[in-house]
């Protein structure tokens, strides 16, 4: 058996910033309670870490009763109006929200300033979207799949704005945006002032990139990562398109070793909130099986 580890697998700077600032924070802070709103990354393993730390994960800052907390912001990002709750509860902010989704926020709300409509490319339910959309304005239509767009559109002409502008997800698909953007292109009108911005991180690129590279030279892949995590699961599924016999697992604890055949070429890929530890023990369950 062969085992190739991709080189951009695990840790992203921005979930990387997060957790380490995170375990920091705990360490340093004696006086007050400490809060995490929502998960700090969307690894169930990496969430334990930190409750076993004592960091309570909640989901409403309203939750935070004390005059005295802190409160730690995701990398994923928050909505605009919760920076003026936690100021008016007197709660402080640890904020550790990725630099990339950071500029969008900026880019959204400068933007929707100088009077566009703004398309937000990305998964409506996800936080990063959700935090992204708070700062558009009230003129701008969240498009996830290629069938969103005529909709969107539609909802844009209604506005009777002239200026179009297009974000994105920072973990969305390279290859679903390109085919998105080729739609908006088709569908516009020539007058329209059209700004796009591809803002998907160059992580995500590089790590989507890579996968599509391993999965055409390998047997088998190995997708490591959280089942709700937005990166893993792009991942999975440019991997799926070269390689059926594609697997996405969150712990070793999954892996069904008696499938992978010892002639087998295996690749392993995993997500940006997706910690080394677990690599690892992937790594060392298909090493015990060669033995």
């Amino acid at each position: 058996m062969e085992i190739t580890i991709g080189k951009t697998a695990g840790f992203c700077f921005g979930v990387k910033r997060a957790v380490e600032g995170s375990l920091n924070e705990i360490k340093n802070e004696k006086e007050k309670k400490i809060y995490c709103l929502g998960e700090l990354v969307h690894n169930s393993q990496v969430i334990e870490k930190l409750k076993e730390h004592n960091i309570e994960i909640i989901e409403d800052i309203n939750e935070i009763k004390e005059k005295n907390a802190k409160v730690i912001i995701r990398a994923h990002g928050i909505k605009n109006e919760i920076y003026e709750i936690a100021k008016n509860k007197n709660i402080e902010i640890i904020d550790f929200t990725c630099p990339f989704v950071l500029k969008i926020h900026d880019i959204a709300k400068e933007y929707s300033e100088k009077e566009f409509y703004i398309f937000v490319i990305g998964s409506e339910k996800h936080p990063e979207t959700q935090g992204t959309v708070s700062y558009c304005g009230n003129r701008f239509s969240v498009i996830e799949t290629e069938e969103d767009v005529q909709n969107a559109m539609e909802e844009f002409n209604k506005s009777k704005l002239n200026n179009l502008l297009v974000i994105v997800q920072t973990t969305f698909s390279e290859k679903k945006f390109a085919i998105i953007e080729e739609k908006i292109k088709k569908s516009i009108n020539k007058n329209i002032n059209l700004v796009i911005k591809n803002t998907i991180c160059s992580a995500t690129n590089q790590r989507q990139k890579e996968t599509d590279e391993l999965s055409k030279k390998v047997d088998y892949m190995i997708i490591i990562g959280g089942s709700n995590s937005s990166n893993t699961k792009k991942l999975y599924e440019v991997s799926k398109s070269n390689c059926k016999d594609t697997i996405l697992i969150e712990t070793a604890e999954e892996l069904d070793i008696k499938k992978i055949k010892e002639t087998y070429k295996v690749g392993i890929m995993a997500g940006a909130s997706t910690p080394d530890f677990s690599i690892k023990e992937v790594v060392n369950k298909l090493l015990k099986n060669k033995e």
